[in-house]
């Protein structure tokens, strides 16, 4: 589609109801992609979301946040998707991030952030496969531009999302029981 949304509560490790976590509104228009995000804890992120809670705070992105909230009107946790990142940035020009996604697991239980890592893999059952993203505001430098094509590095289109949405939502995810990997809750 040319337009995209959706809200996603984020974090970079696991959590306890008091830390922090991101709540965040990502809109695709046109293959560029917008992302507004607020910092809240776990608890008040669910509270507001889940359980119809006030909103906790007041500034644009909140309010851009309750907008989506009350247009919905349903929300409620549907997807748990975790992997491993290495990040990289230029230090030239401090425009270009580059990103190594591994181990991209998906689930549709124990969706807190405050659980464990497990899931069904993503791309299959080869979890040796790396994602990888550029992303720049401008242009992508002229040395990356070489580095990609020197190597045979092609451009394509992937959603982690999306590719969990194919591959497990639409279909039987009792075909992938076999490939399940259980929860580490340590």
């Amino acid at each position: 589609p040319i337009y995209k949304e959706k809200l996603r509560i984020r974090s970079y490790r696991q959590v306890k109801n008091t830390d922090t976590v991101f709540v965040e509104l990502k809109k695709k228009y046109r293959s560029i992609v917008y992302k507004r995000r607020i910092p809240l804890s776990l608890e008040e992120a669910m509270n507001w979301f889940c359980n119809g809670g006030e909103q906790p705070v007041h500034s644009q992105v909140a309010d851009e946040l309750e907008y989506f909230r009350h247009f919905y009107r349903t929300l409620k946790p549907a997807v748990f998707l975790t992997y491993e990142r290495d990040a990289y940035y230029s230090t030239v020009g401090k425009d270009l991030r580059v990103t190594f996604d591994t181990n991209i697991l998906f689930r549709q239980n124990a969706l807190s952030l405050s659980a464990g890592i497990g899931g069904f893999p993503v791309l299959g059952e080869d979890q040796n496969l790396v994602l990888m993203e550029l992303k720049t505001r401008g242009g992508i430098p002229l040395w990356m531009t070489r580095f990609l094509s020197e190597n045979e590095i092609r451009q394509t289109s992937i959603s982690k999302y999306g590719k969990a949405y194919q591959n497990f939502i639409t279909t039987s995810v009792s075909n992938y029981e076999g490939s399940y990997q259980n929860l580490n809750t340590a």
